[in-house]
């Protein structure tokens, strides 16, 4: 039966930055369609822990500070020991700095690329290594409506964001031949603990709610079920997509 095809019994998800807004949607949804879960970030969660488990799935809590190349090296070898291995990997990871392009600085650049971009190489090149000797793996890549656009006052997370395009773009180039599926998704605007300046800004919401054809914000749950998708077996013929979930954003 197609929904067969989703189930991802026996599976090891690791997702990062999980704990939080889109990352916790995505573990919940992966250990309700049957994945053992992973989340990285600083500080454990007893919320989500025992969320994950009341699902009858195994969970582990790899504590890592992701502007920390080191630190972000030991990720895989240590779930790997810990759970047997990786299956899927959703770099969810993110983080924003704000300020005027003329006064941006080189440190609020190289932070933000650091965890934004250059972790989801380091891991996805990390859990590449063991998903090829396994001939299976898929990556999926949290990346955003402005890895299509510009913005202003946030010059590296719009530039990460684009890197993260071309990253997924190049691993499904050189991976999909051997069975690992890397893509993205691009989310637009939704209500999360990472824009919470914005919505509470009445104005701003107003404006973006307008601007927005579905005439809403997204709900982490809007993108859990695309998660799912791209994890499960009934995406094994799909290779470097950027899927936009946006409310129709981009046609907008």
């Amino acid at each position: 039966m197609i929904l067969e095809q989703f189930h991802l019994n026996e599976k090891i998800a690791l997702v990062t930055g999980g704990t939080k807004g889109l990352g916790r949607a995505v573990a919940i949804a992966l250990a309700g369609a049957g994945a053992d879960i992973v989340v990285v970030s600083r500080n454990a969660d007893k919320g989500i822990e025992d969320e994950i488990l009341s699902l009858g799935r195994r969970y582990f809590h790899h504590s890592a500070d992701l502007t920390e190349r080191n630190q972000t090296r030991m990720v895989i070898p240590a779930i790997v020991e810990v759970m047997g291995g990786i299956d899927i990997l959703v770099n969810n990871s993110g983080i924003i700095r704000k300020a005027p392009l003329i006064d941006y600085s080189e440190e609020d650049w190289d932070v933000v690329l650091e965890i934004d971009l250059t972790a989801a190489f380091i891991l996805s090149q990390a859990a590449g290594r063991i998903m090829l000797k396994r001939g299976k793996g898929k990556i999926i890549n949290i990346a955003s409506i402005l890895s299509f656009q510009g913005a202003s006052n946030i010059v590296s997370y719009v530039v990460a964001k684009h890197g993260l395009v071309g990253l997924t773009k190049a691993f499904a180039n050189e991976w999909a031949k051997r069975s690992i599926n890397v893509n993205a998704i691009a989310p637009s605007f939704f209500i999360t603990e990472f824009t919470e300046g914005i919505h509470k800004d009445l104005e701003r919401f107003k404006s973006i709610t307008a601007r927005t054809p579905a005439g809403r914000w997204g709900d982490p749950l809007d993108v859990a079920g695309a998660v799912v998708f791209l994890a499960s077996s009934a995406s094994d013929f799909i290779h470097g997509v950027i899927l936009p979930i946006d409310g129709g954003w981009m046609v907008g």
